[in-house]
Order: C-alpha cells, then structure tokens, then sequence
C-alpha cells in the first residue's frame, strides 16, 4: 500500500512555474521544491521534467543540481529518476570503491520484482556501458556471486497455484542439501530460493519447519556462512514479511552512532509508491515506534 499516490488536479505547468520561481531570486527556495516533488508521482514528476524542458529550455536537474547541495542534492536527484534509473545508481555506488556494500546489493536485488530487475539492468547498461551482472561479477564472488547473479536473471512463476506436494519435495531437498550432508550444498538452496515464486516458497517454510521441527533461518545460520548466508536470509526475510525486511533495515540504518543516511533515503523513495504504508505499519509493530518519529528523531535538521 503506497503512501504517494498522483497528486489530484495535477498542472503540469504550474508546477514547472512554481519550480522556476523557487530557483530565481536570492538562493534556492529548498522547501518549496521539496514541497512539489515530493508530493508528486514518479510518472508525474517525469511529466514535469519533460515540460520543464519545453518550457524554460533547460533541464530541471541540471538547474537544480546548481542551486541545492548536500543531502538535499542527493534526495532531489533521486526523486528526479525513475525508479529504475535510481535502482541503478544505488547499484553503482554500492559497488564503487574498495569493496562492494552487500547489503545495498541484496535490499535492491531481493525485493524487486523480475520485471523491475529487467528494468534496472537494462537502465544500469544504457547508463555506465557495463552489464550489471559484469559488473556484479567483478565485485563479488563465489557462492554469494552465483546467488546475485540467480537473482538478477530470475524469473520467478508469481501467478502459478500453490503446490503443496511440491513444496513439501522442496523442503526436503534443502534438509538434504544441508542438515542431512556432510558440508552444504549451496547449489541446491540457490536453485530454489531464486527461480521459486515468493507463494511456493512461503509454503516450502512452513513445510521445512514440519519435517525438521525448526524453521529454515536456523538451519541457514548453522550451515552456511559468510556473505552467502546473509543474502540466504535476506531472501528468507523478504519471502516472510517483505515490510518487515524494510523496517528492519530502516532500523538498522538509524540504530546507534551515525545515521545511514543514503538506506533511509533510498528506502523512503523506492518504496512510497508500493508498500510504505505497510512498512510504517511493520516498524511500528517491530520497534515500537512510529517511523516518522524515528526518521525526525535521527535525521531532523539534514540536508
């Protein structure tokens, strides 16, 4: 359930007016740039860089990127893309530099759909004339490499009936594959985890738990290690309680010293559209807190 929804009596070129206003004069009018993007769609605010173009014959974020800096910079900017096109710049900038940010990696890849993954790889190519799986490939490796790379080409049956017989099978093969096998085999949780649809998986869970008497989290962190486990339970995660995963990594990102400023920004615009609702409402319940009041609370007064 999204929280941003089209803006009812949308004019296009007022808001392009209004922008243009807020731009000219003494310094940037910050808040009443915020106040138009951010209660606009995706699609509407593409509809306004479009006209803006027409209208001014500049490009609105090119005009933008002159007169705001810092935090708000970076916000505006996100909010200026598509979500694909923003999917694959928090890609690159997870794998820039020394290392590459796993969980960033994980949080785009294990919550989008097939098509959406399509999408960002295709943008991520158009973009930095790279593929994304090249560029995965060269940052990560082994067992971890072979799960991002499944899930970047997954193609996941999300409409097919529920087959319970058959998630029983597959709850056994992952018991055989680990608790019952000297060593795990990665193959098989890879296979199943990735090309199975979130529906068949959630029965696969609920079977494991019957035939091992433990749920499946349990075995992963026995059995397996490293990044590979992270992104197995990530997975697991996502396939449970896809909000929930949000509010955890929300949590994550303002829990302790330091904010992670980029996760809460990055999950704030990719999810308003689709399930922030359900997140607030999961991090409530999680935390016991209103997430609005955790985001003001942590970073109140940035930008």
């Amino acid at each position: 359930m999204a929280t941003l929804v089209d803006a009812p009596h949308f004019d296009c070129d007022a808001d392009c007016n209004a922008l243009h206003k807020a731009m000219h004069g003494f310094g940037c009018n910050a808040d009443a740039v915020i106040d138009i993007l951010a209660a606009r769609s995706s699609r509407q605010r593409e509809q306004i860089k479009a006209a803006y173009k027409r209208l001014f014959g500049k490009d609105l974020q090119l005009a933008l990127d002159s007169e705001l800096r810092g935090e708000l910079e970076r916000i505006v900017k996100a909010l200026l893309m598509s979500p694909a096109e923003f999917d694959a710049h928090e890609l690159k900038l997870a794998m820039k530099g020394s290392g590459a940010n796993e969980r960033v990696i994980l949080e785009i890849l294990c919550t989008r759909t097939d098509s959406q993954r399509r999408e960002m790889a295709a943008e991520y190519e158009r973009i930095f004339r790279k593929t994304l799986e090249r560029a995965i490939k060269s940052e990560t490796g082994g067992d971890f490499e072979h799960l991002l790379v499944s899930l970047l080409n997954a193609k996941r049956p999300d409409h097919e009936p529920v087959n319970r017989q058959h998630a029983k099978e597959d709850a056994q093969k992952l018991i055989n594959a680990g608790e019952k096998k000297f060593g795990t085999d990665e193959t098989v949780f890879n296979t199943i985890l990735c090309s199975k649809s979130n529906a068949h998986l959630r029965a696969v869970f609920e079977e494991y738990q019957t035939l091992a008497g433990h749920d499946l989290e349990t075995a992963i962190k026995k059995e397996v290690g490293g990044e590979f486990r992270d992104g197995l339970l990530a997975i697991e995660h996502c396939v449970k309680n896809g909000p929930g995963y949000f509010a955890t990594c929300l949590n994550r990102a303002m829990k302790g010293v330091g904010t992670e400023e980029e996760t809460v920004h990055r999950i704030i615009v990719s999810r308003c559209e689709i399930d922030m609702k359900l997140i607030k409402e999961q991090y409530h319940v999680l935390f016991k807190k209103r997430l609005e009041d955790a985001v003001a609370s942590e970073m109140g007064g940035r930008g």
